[in-house]
C-alpha cells in the first residue's frame, strides 16, 4: 500500500478518487475530516504523527488485505465514553462488533438487549464476565428502538459518562469512525454520522432502501427544516450536558423516528450540531428492523413534532 502523508489542507485535492492500494496519513483529526469530506474513504485514513514510508506504516496495520487500516493501539480520550448497543437477535454480530470496537477506541460498551430469543442477551452476559468494560442491560420484551435507547441513555447518565454514543450492532456503522466521532464531541453537543453530506454515502443498498431513506429525510425536512441533512441516521454521539436536559423519558417515538425526535429536541434546546460524513454499509448478518409500522409511525409523528413546536412558540 502507498501512503500519502498530508501536512496541510492545501495538499488535499478538491476531490479524491483513491485507488485500493492508496491510503492517507495526517497528524490531526481536523485534516482527516477534510480528506473524508473530499472523497477519501475513512477506512483508509490514518491519524498519527509518525512518519510513513511508501509501503509500510508503523502506526497502523491491515489485518485483512482488503480491509480497513487498524491502529496498533486504540485511541484513548481524556473523557469517559460509553457506546450503547441495542440488540434484538444480534448473536451473529455482537461479539465480532465488540472486538472490532476495541481495536479503534477505548470505551465502555452497554448492550441493551430486548430479551432476544436467539440468545444475544446470554452471550452479552458471558462477554461481560470476561471484560469489565462490557455491561448488559436486560429488558423483558421487545418494545422498539426508542425505548431501548432511552433505557441505555438513562443508565449512562446515572453513571456520569461524558460522551454517549449510539450505534447499530450490525456493522452498518464503521467502528473505525468512532475516534472521529469522539474527537468531534469534545466541542459539539451532538455529532451525527451523516450519509447525506459531502463525503458521506451508502453501500450495498437496494433501490427500495435508497428510496425509503431519501423520501424519509425529505419528508422530515419539509416539516422540521433543513438544518440537518440526515435526520434518520442512527450513528450519533451526545455530550452529557445536552442529553441530561433532553428529558428522554418524554420521548414518544418507538421506531427509527426516535432519531428524528432526539435531533429535534437537541435543536429546540439550542445544542450545537455537526454532521460527520460516514459511509453506511448494509448489514451482513440478520434482518433489517425497518418495516411498514416504522414508516407509518414516522408519517404520523413528524407533523406532530412540528405542530407542537408551533403551539409552544
Amino acid at each position: 500500500m502507498h501512503f500519502h502523508h498530508i501536512h496541510s489542507s492545501e495538499e488535499i485535492p478538491a476531490h479524491i478518487e483513491a485507488r485500493g492500494d492508496e491510503a492517507f496519513v495526517t497528524p490531526t483529526f481536523e485534516l482527516a475530516e477534510v480528506l473524508i469530506a473530499r472523497g477519501a474513504d475513512s477506512a483508509r485514513v490514518a491519524v498519527s504523527s509518525l512518519p510513513p514510508s511508501d509501503d509500510h506504516y508503523p502506526g497502523y496495520a491491515r489485518i485483512d488485505p482488503d480491509g480497513p487500516l487498524v491502529p496498533i493501539h486504540p485511541f484513548r480520550f481524556p473523557h469517559s465514553v460509553v457506546i450503547v448497543l441495542p440488540t434484538y437477535n444480534e448473536r451473529q454480530n455482537l461479539e465480532a462488533l465488540i472486538h472490532a470496537i476495541g481495536r479503534y477506541l477505548v470505551a465502555d460498551i452497554l448492550v441493551v438487549d430486548d430479551n432476544s430469543p436467539d440468545g444475544t442477551g446470554q452471550l452479552a452476559d458471558a462477554l461481560s464476565r470476561t471484560a469489565p468494560h462490557i455491561h448488559v442491560l436486560h429488558r423483558t420484551k421487545k418494545e422498539g428502538l426508542g425505548p431501548a435507547y432511552v433505557a441505555g441513555f438513562q443508565w449512562a447518565l446515572a453513571r456520569g459518562y461524558e460522551s454517549i454514543i449510539e450505534m447499530d450492532c450490525d456493522f452498518s456503522h464503521a467502528p473505525w469512525d468512532l475516534p472521529r466521532m469522539v474527537r468531534l464531541s469534545a466541542t459539539t453537543d451532538l455529532v451525527i454520522g451523516s450519509r447525506y453530506v459531502p463525503g458521506g454515502g451508502t453501500e450495498n443498498w437496494n433501490l427500495r432502501r435508497r428510496l425509503v431513506s431519501k423520501f424519509g429525510n425529505a419528508y422530515v425536512r419539509a416539516f422540521l427544516g433543513s438544518r440537518i441533512h440526515d435526520w434518520t441516521g442512527g450513528f450519533r454521539c451526545f455530550r452529557r450536558t445536552l442529553l441530561a436536559h433532553m428529558h428522554t423519558g418524554d420521548v414518544k417515538a418507538k421506531g427509527y423516528v426516535f432519531q428524528v425526535e432526539m435531533a429535534w429536541k437537541a435543536i429546540q434546546l439550542g445544542g450545537t450540531l455537526h454532521e460527520m460524513p460516514i459511509r453506511f454499509r448494509d448489514r451482513v448478518h440478520g434482518q433489517s428492523k425497518l418495516g411498514w409500522p416504522t414508516i407509518f409511525e414516522a408519517l404520523r409523528e413528524v407533523p406532530r413534532m412540528c405542530f407542537q413546536h408551533r403551539v409552544i412558540t
